[in-house]
């Protein structure tokens, strides 16, 4: 991690739920003044481009109510705590689509929200997918949609993936996808 010229000077956790905490951390900034920043603490998640035998893409489709909508999706989940992001994409992507992949490969990983958010994504590719479907978790109802990779592409081009983290998602993979 690079130094950087700011100085934690008090930090208090001030909501802990379910999936994340949220806490004041105020800072001593370079110039000598005190700002604070709400940050909002995760374990990390995972995020999964499930290609099937025909070349399909594996999407979720689900409500999400903070965005009031529908939306498509690729899987993805929250590291359990202690949970590598290997174990978590192995278990999600059984969870969300029904399947297991003899072959998962770590692409990259990104910040979702680093302005705000200490969550870091993890992203792989599943391939050679088969049926070994696990109970998805009590308040997810979801749609399998399978598009093929030419239509997800052309999809989150024209708009219709509004997902932050299936874009990315998408960008980081497309060259090894196309391969």
């Amino acid at each position: 991690m690079a130094e950087h010229p700011f100085r934690l000077l008090k930090s208090e956790v001030l909501f802990r739920g379910r999936a994340f905490a949220i806490r004041r951390d105020v800072l001593l900034t370079p110039d000598g003044r005190e700002t604070r920043f709400e940050i909002v603490e995760h374990h990390g998640s995972v995020i999964l481009l499930p290609l099937d035998e025909a070349g399909n893409l594996l999407f979720v489709r689900q409500y999400r109510h903070a965005a009031g909508e529908m939306l498509l999706e690729l899987p993805a989940g929250s590291l359990d705590e202690g949970e590598s992001p290997e174990a978590c994409a192995a278990r999600e992507l059984r969870e969300e689509t029904g399947y297991a992949a003899r072959k998962l490969e770590k692409v990259g990983e990104f910040f979702l929200a680093p302005g705000y958010s200490t969550e870091k994504m993890s992203v792989f590719i599943a391939r050679e997918l088969y049926a070994a479907p696990l109970q998805a978790d009590a308040d997810e109802f979801l749609d399998l949609v399978r598009l093929p990779l030419e239509e997800a592409l052309r999809a989150a081009e024209n708009g219709e993936i509004p997902d932050a983290k299936s874009l990315a998602a998408l960008y980081l993979a497309r060259g090894r996808l196309m391969a």
